[in-house]
């Protein structure tokens, strides 16, 4: 979208008050990414990335060693431009997590003019297609490589032009690799992003990542533990967990009482000794047990949503009435000319389609108001049915 308008998922992000962040990955400050195997795994890879570049431009591109940082959201965003052309195609499989591909609006102006053999072409839905298709083949490119991950896909390439502000980056701290890229003496980058869990399978697939922590030990307590779990609990292993102690010549002990030598050698239990409780150890506290309090799950737009659609009340949507649709074969479309009359999918009296930055949310019926024509809405679609139409 080289207007500036934002899709309807980023609105939905909005109104949730949700970052416009991955959410593959939590912000953390203590991942260890193994930037020197990615470096390795990008070094194998950048002669096909200018290959796959040349023969789909029909140009010699020329392309540097890459490099590889451990990354943040701000620190990105300080390498972009105000306006990205941005690809995410996620791994959805072998490995979930976000992949997101970055060129700046001139690399991608550039790469579309030269696929299609004209001067300065407009980064609209064509051209966004041309740059998703090369992002497609360098995603097949690295799943080769990886082939020793099992199953390893991504979601087909969606290409956007957008700010730099409202591009998905992964969030917490992500590996960033970047290609630099030269034709004609003019230098571009090629920007890739991938979250921590990606970046730290990929590393692993490779024989490199973070060492893995030491494993804890089984269930089976030793001797050693025993001995320390009954100096905590104040004396000797009890037994049966009954707290039944061993008995003691000229004071018994059993079981919490204690008998003192009486006349007659009859002793009699001391009055206000505490019992010991049923299987606890004695010296070991009863656990504090409380209720969980659940939230209060009511409906209705809350006050963060409230002030978050203030944000976007000044944005440009673009509004469409769809007539209908049809298919043609390429030859069917070239053989048209003057007086030539397409039949579309919709029948004559049936309502047409509202819709709003592509996306259907109401139908109506045209209307004349004075000389032009108008459309009136007769129905708002149910987000069910939007939901459905997005699918």
């Amino acid at each position: 979208m080289s207007d500036g308008t934002i899709s309807q998922s980023e609105i939905d992000a909005l109104l949730s008050g949700v970052d416009v962040g991955g959410l593959s990955s939590g912000p953390s400050s203590n991942v260890n990414i193994d930037t020197a195997t990615l470096s390795k795994f990008a070094d194998g890879l950048k002669d096909k990335v200018v290959a796959n570049l040349n023969g789909m431009t029909g140009s010699t591109f020329e392309i540097g060693a890459p490099s590889v940082e451990s990354m943040d959201r701000d620190q990105l965003l300080a390498k972009l431009p105000e306006m990205v052309v941005a690809v995410m195609a996620d791994f959805n499989a072998g490995l979930k997590g976000d992949h997101l591909v970055l060129l700046s609006p001139e690399f991608a102006q550039k790469i579309t003019s030269l696929v299609n053999k004209e001067e300065n072409a407009d980064l609209d839905d064509m051209a966004l297609s041309v740059i998703g298709e090369f992002v497609s083949t360098h995603t097949g490119s690295e799943i080769t490589d990886l082939s020793s991950i099992a199953g390893l896909a991504s979601n087909p390439p969606e290409a956007l032009h957008v700010p730099k502000a409202m591009v998905r980056i992964p969030q917490g701290t992500f590996a960033l690799i970047t290609y630099p890229l030269t034709l004609e003496d003019q230098s571009y980058t090629l920007w890739e992003a991938v979250s921590s869990d990606v970046a730290e399978g990929i590393a692993k697939a490779l024989g490199g990542g973070s060492p893995e922590p030491a494993a804890a030990t089984g269930g089976t307590l030793s001797a050693a533990d025993m001995a320390s779990m009954a100096n905590l609990a104040g004396g000797a292993p009890q037994m049966g967990g009954m707290g039944m102690g061993q008995p003691q010549m000229g004071g018994m002990q059993m079981g919490g009482f204690q008998q003192q030598p009486m006349m007659g050698g009859m002793g009699m239990p001391q009055m206000g000794m505490q019992m010991p409780q049923m299987g606890m150890p004695m010296g070991m506290a009863m656990p504090n047990v409380q209720s969980v309090q659940y939230p209060n799950l009511t409906g209705g737009p809350t006050s963060q949503e409230q002030g978050n659609i203030g944000l976007i009340m000044d944005v440009n949507m673009e509004m469409t009435v769809e007539l209908g649709r049809t298919k043609k074969q390429i030859k069917d479309i070239l053989g048209m000319g003057e007086g030539t009359i397409i039949e579309l999918d919709k029948l004559a009296g049936e309502p047409v389609d509202i819709l709003v930055n592509h996306k259907p949310i109401a139908k109506g019926e045209v209307v004349v108001i004075d000389e032009n024509f108008g459309v009136r809405v007769t129905e708002i679609l149910s987000p069910m049915e939007r939901v459905s139409d997005l699918r």
